[in-house]
């Protein structure tokens, strides 16, 4: 039963980010209004169907659609009190300049359906300014000086996002005052805690920042990997020793970097950076770019020392989505996207597995679908790409079949290495590629 007290929201953009929020908001006892101009997602969300893999969204939609989530191809005209724009902002894989005509054409929209007065919430990720400089005038020419305005960034991970949206502090910034009281009055309906900043470039920086800094903490764990592997070291010893008690922060394990916000949102703080030259953050992003190309040359290059030829060999790859835990089905920034390209190169036939990703989904990326047990059974060689509980589970010793691969690339370091090495199986990962033995 919906709480009466609550306001009416609307959500503009139903992808992962609005899709979640509008689940949350749901569950709260709020009504909630769900726009998105494809007809492929509203007509699945119209039948309580996630499109995307999210716990508790499926529940939520199954529960609220038709009652507290309404959706359709736009808002219902003067409906809503609150307005969220939450549409793509990705950039181009050229320039990597940001494209932001869906946040203009979604603020338009809010405009011409929602009264004056509406509070609008910005939650996609925009290069800091964006709000007021795009946001801002399209309200204005609707509504006069009627806007109330906010930035209120998403800073959820996948696999964890309801629980985050109410457990993760909501930073927000106002136009002014009174939007910002608005702002706060409505997240205090939705999450434990609320962190008021003093402006909308405020709040937009704020996700810039937590996503680049990120992206800096893993970009260093594959610089430590990268360099041990140069010195015949294994990585994760040298990780292991230097955190013991030791009173710094933590290094990061080394692992491939994707996903909808990492993969793109450095290019956003580089965009935002005006005419600074920023030293760290796209060095950053180049080397968790790089870290999967050099995997893969690696990788040929050891089935070239083990086989002779690479032409015609068979390599399983587990794992196609861009992360294992929690699970997801995003194959955003994914490594493979980078790898095969280098793989159908060096003529090499890629098997796919990942128990979250459609077997279409892996043939629209060069690889032929098979099974686990196929994978490892029927393939010169095997690269464990994420660390989803399935692969972390593999017995070697029973799944193995007679012709065994030359090769088995445990990237997360999860198998054991040494009832592989004792099968005869060449073993690495990620910064530690032992020598071949005899």
């Amino acid at each position: 039963m919906q709480n009466q007290h609550l306001p009416t929201v609307g959500v503009v953009g139903l992808g992962y980010v609005g899709l979640t929020l509008t689940a949350a908001l749901a569950d709260k006892g709020y009504t909630v209004h769900g726009a998105d101009i494809s007809p492929t997602v509203i007509a699945a969300l119209s039948q309580g169907r996630s499109y995307i893999f999210e716990p508790g969204v499926d529940d939520a939609l199954r529960t609220h659609v038709g009652r507290g989530i309404h959706v359709g191809t736009n808002l219902p005209q003067d409906t809503v009190d609150v307005a969220v724009i939450s549409v793509s902002t990705p950039v181009d894989d050229t320039t990597h300049r940001p494209y932001l005509d869906n946040l203009t054409a979604a603020a338009r929209t809010i405009g011409a359906t929602c009264r004056p007065g509406t509070l609008v919430v910005v939650r996609s990720t925009v290069p800091v300014g964006t709000s007021r400089r795009l946001v801002l005038p399209e309200l204005r020419a609707a509504w006069g000086d009627q806007v109330r305005l906010v930035m209120a960034p998403e800073r959820t991970i996948q696999g964890q996002a309801l629980r985050e949206l109410v457990e993760l502090p909501q930073v927000i910034g106002g136009l002014d005052e009174q939007s910002l009281r608005l702002g706060i009055a409505f997240f205090d309906g939705l999450a434990r805690t609320v962190v008021p900043v003093s402006s909308m470039e405020t709040a937009e920086m704020v996700k810039l920042s937590n996503n680049c800094h990120t992206d800096l903490i893993y970009a260093f764990g594959a610089e430590i990997a990268l360099i041990a592997e140069q010195n015949g070291l294994d990585p994760l010893e040298v990780i292991r020793a230097a955190n013991v008690d030791y009173p710094r922060p933590d290094l990061s394990k080394p692992g491939y970097v994707g996903g909808g916000c990492l993969s793109k949102d450095p290019y956003i703080m580089i965009n935002s950076a005006g005419t600074y030259e920023p030293f760290l953050v796209g060095r950053a992003r180049e080397l968790n770019e790089h870290l999967p190309a050099h995997v893969a040359d690696t990788i040929v290059r050891m089935l070239r020392e083990a086989r002779g030829e690479t032409r015609g060999l068979r390599l399983a790859v587990l794992g196609w989505a861009y992360k294992g835990w929690p699970p997801t089905d995003d194959m955003r920034g994914a490594a493979i996207e980078i790898m095969m390209p280098i793989f159908a190169a060096a003529g090499i036939t890629v098997l796919g597995h990942d128990p979250m990703v459609p077997a279409d989904v892996i043939r629209n990326y060069g690889g032929e679908p098979v099974s686990l047990d196929k994978a490892l059974t029927d393939t010169d060689a095997v690269l464990v790409t994420n660390d989803h509980p399935d692969y972390r589970a593999i017995d070697i010793t029973t799944m193995l079949g007679d012709a065994r691969p030359a090769l088995i690339y445990d990237s997360w370091r999860n198998l054991n290495a040494d009832t592989i090495t004792g099968l005869g199986i060449r073993y690495a990962g990620l910064g530690y590629v032992p020598a071949a033995t005899a």
